[in-house]
């Protein structure tokens, strides 16, 4: 079965990101993946704490992919499947796209302030010419109505 993978971050983008994703799968019966990168700096810390932190971070993730994995079994009948890891967000989106040969879109949300759309963004669409699946960058500010209209 094909897979739209989506990234869970912290953007306000993100949640467009999602919906799109949901959508697009629940239309073309394809499934969802859901990638949470923690980035290594989180954990520049003792041991002890850097664990401590790790699952306090795995727990914020798992309760986030929760409200978003509701939503999408309630209203569109998709069972998303969350993936977390730990490293470069880059990177790890790059691994998952390569090692998982169901993945056939990556979505991404485009922040709306001045600095641009994002890191994830500008640094993927620089790499998009390589990438062996197609990008789709959905408008952070894209009402919810237009979303479900062209989806």
């Amino acid at each position: 079965m094909r897979k739209f993978l989506v990234v869970l971050d912290d953007s306000r983008e993100c949640l467009n990101a999602m919906r799109f994703a949901a959508l697009r799968a629940a239309h073309t019966g394809a499934g969802v993946t859901i990638l949470s990168v923690i980035p290594p700096e989180e954990f520049q810390h003792w041991i002890g704490v850097a664990d401590i932190m790790r699952a306090e971070a795995r727990e914020r993730i798992e309760a986030h992919f929760e409200v978003f994995a509701k939503w999408m079994r309630d209203r569109h009948g998709i069972q998303p499947e969350l993936e977390i890891r730990e490293g470069e967000p880059v990177a790890e989106i790059l691994d998952v796209i390569r090692t998982t040969p169901e993945i056939g879109v990556l979505v991404l949300g485009a922040g709306t302030d001045k600095a641009g759309p994002g890191p994830l963004v500008t640094q993927l669409s620089r790499n998009s010419g390589n990438l062996p699946i197609p990008i789709t960058i959905v408008p952070g500010e894209m009402s919810k109505e237009r979303l479900e209209a062209i989806t």
